[in-house]
């Protein structure tokens, strides 16, 4: 009787266990990191928002949010985040109140959109609407740009010179749009970004080797900064964003070209964050567009990190133990003074590479292993997660609420000071040392927190501790109808029951086996997976026609698995 509904044919062949594809770097991380705590970093999401979203707040640097009533590019008033606590250049008192950033604003709204916040309609303000100001029309940019004017430019982050900048804040507005739909002028925006971004990959043909490209003038520009090549993945990520949204040709052949433009390196070019969105889309494009990109390589680039002389040397995925932590998995550089691991970075990293399994289920074992170890080690962010004697500002704590963290955690102390001579980790943050009169509270980084809702989106604790349940659609954004879809990570030696449960009855198929690993199940059930063995489980309605041909599996019409 199963057969019958198994298989839609008795001739159709089972589908065989995919081979397990490595990525070195993680192998070199612990199965089960120690100290181990795994916070509920859906609920930090939530309290988030509503910390930093409130214009009533009181107390000494709040509150964190005011309004701009510039109205740069569009006639409209938008908001502005403090970037780090009690930032000096920042405020509705502080360069006309026009000093904020995108990275942060957007962070945060895609956040919220993560753990289901409705930010349209928010203590009356359209905070997504609002968000439109930092499409820059006035410079003659027409995209997303980090600030809303040249004018503050240079007070900090990046602004028409430092290329990442410059993509990143596109990468999140496509998927704030998503998330937040249906916002008037959202999708003309979406639009005039891809045709923008279309334009300069045609223009650089190839060749990314710039710090930031004026798209202004449509040309590839150099300066002090180093060439950011990786670019090209920001390029792709929202050209196939767009491509998915628009079923315009076009933008998929941009997204391939920007794509072979990434993999022609001779070496890692990780700038700062785009790297992995690049892995994601070339994944999705051999699945979906029948491709043939290897995504190992920018993996390891990601991971590994950058050794290109001339380029942002050693950044990278940390591997290591600091005095009595396992802090594996965070990103950022593997060199300066042994290493300086960075919130946001890493908060980033998951958005692409954990749906980026479901493309491709040969890296299951190696993303469940990383995710692991990244969330944990994240923790160590928070100031109420690390011990006092670990971190600069114990006493200042409670401003935080708890999910303010710091901007970084670093190997040794980055100020020499005196108390923290043989103390590793140290949580603390470089805000200090951008401006002078900027308080020591600045280590306290909104910007970093702001992205927190990827994990808050992604991550779940199953009845084993240790074995996370990660979301594999919750940031597949522009996906193609799906079923539900989770990643999970066996740490130990032995196998392992996980619970599960459903309100209508359910099979669970695991794409890396290619097989059914519980069925019928309504209301509680349970799966087990073997040791040290990652499965990547698609929720399908119990008794489910599966069908198999050479590209993908389906079931009921809809794709699960594409091998």
């Amino acid at each position: 009787m199963l057969c019958c509904f198994v298989f839609a044919s008795c001739t159709t062949q089972p589908q065989t266990a995919v081979k397990e594809l490595q990525i070195s770097r993680v192998e070199s991380m612990p199965n089960q990191p120690q100290p181990y705590k795994m916070l509920d970093w859906h609920e930090k999401a939530v309290n988030f928002d509503e910390a930093i979203f409130d214009f009533d707040a009181t107390g000494e640097f709040r509150p964190f949010i005011w309004l701009d009533n510039a109205k740069r590019n569009l006639p409209q008033t938008t908001f502005g985040l403090y970037t780090v606590i009690g930032d000096v250049r920042q405020g509705p008192n502080k360069n006309k109140g026009e000093f904020h950033e995108a990275i942060n604003s957007l962070g945060a709204l895609m956040s919220a959109g993560l753990v289901g916040i409705d930010k349209r309609d928010q203590k009356g303000y359209n905070f997504v609407k609002m968000v439109q100001n930092y499409f820059n029309t006035d410079n003659g940019w027409n995209i997303m740009m980090n600030n809303t004017c040249p004018e503050v430019a240079l007070l900090g982050g990046g602004y028409g010179r430092d290329w990442w900048y410059d993509v990143f804040p596109n990468v999140l507005y496509y998927a704030v749009s998503e998330l937040q739909p249906n916002v008037e002028g959202a999708d003309a925006i979406q639009k005039t970004i891809a045709e923008q971004f279309f334009k300069a990959d045609s223009i650089l043909n190839g060749n990314y080797d710039y710090s930031y490209f004026d798209y202004a003038e449509m040309k590839g520009k150099r300066n002090q900064i180093p060439y950011q090549q990786d670019a090209a993945a920001g390029h792709a990520y929202v050209l196939y964003s767009a491509y998915q949204k628009f079923g315009d040709p076009r933008y998929l052949e941009g997204a391939k070209s920007a794509i072979e433009a990434l993999l022609s390196q001779k070496e890692s070019r990780f700038y700062e964050v785009l790297m992995p969105f690049g892995a994601y889309v070339a994944a999705r494009l051999n699945a979906e567009q029948g491709t043939n990109y290897d995504v190992s390589k920018i993996l390891d680039w990601t991971f590994d990190g950058c050794t290109a002389e001339k380029g942002r040397t050693g950044w990278g995925i940390i591997a290591d133990r600091w005095g009595d932590y396992d802090v594996s998995g965070i990103q950022g550089s593997l060199t300066q003074d042994g290493g300086y691991g960075f919130l946001m970075n890493t908060f980033d990293m998951a958005w692409p590479l954990v749906p980026m399994v479901r493309y491709d289920q040969e890296y299951a074992r190696s993303i469940g292993k990383w995710m692991l170890n990244a969330a944990n080690s994240s923790r160590l962010f928070y100031p109420y997660e690390i011990p006092d004697k670990n971190q600069y500002l114990p006493e200042n704590k409670s401003i935080t609420r708890n999910v303010i963290a710091y901007e970084g955690l670093k190997k040794v102390d980055a100020y020499n000071t005196e108390e923290f001579k043989g103390v590793s980790p140290v949580a603390l943050g470089d805000g200090p040392n951008w401006v002078v009169s900027q308080p020591k509270l600045s280590m306290f980084s909104i910007y970093g927190s702001a992205h927190a809702g990827i994990f808050g989106s992604i991550i779940r604790k199953t009845n084993v501790e240790k074995i996370l349940q990660l979301d594999c659609l919750a940031t597949d954004f522009y996906k193609n109808e799906s079923y539900p879809t989770y990643l999970y990570f066996n740490p130990y030696d032995e196998v392992k029951k996980i619970d599960y449960s459903s309100e209508q009855g359910v099979d669970l198929y695991d794409i890396v086996s290619g097989k059914l690993v519980a069925e019928k199940i309504f209301g509680k059930g349970s799966f087990s997976i073997e040791g040290n063995k990652a499965m990547v489980v698609v929720e399908i309605p119990a008794g489910s026609k599966i069908e198999r041909s050479k590209e993908k599996v389906t079931a009921n019409g809809i794709v699960i698995s594409f091998y």
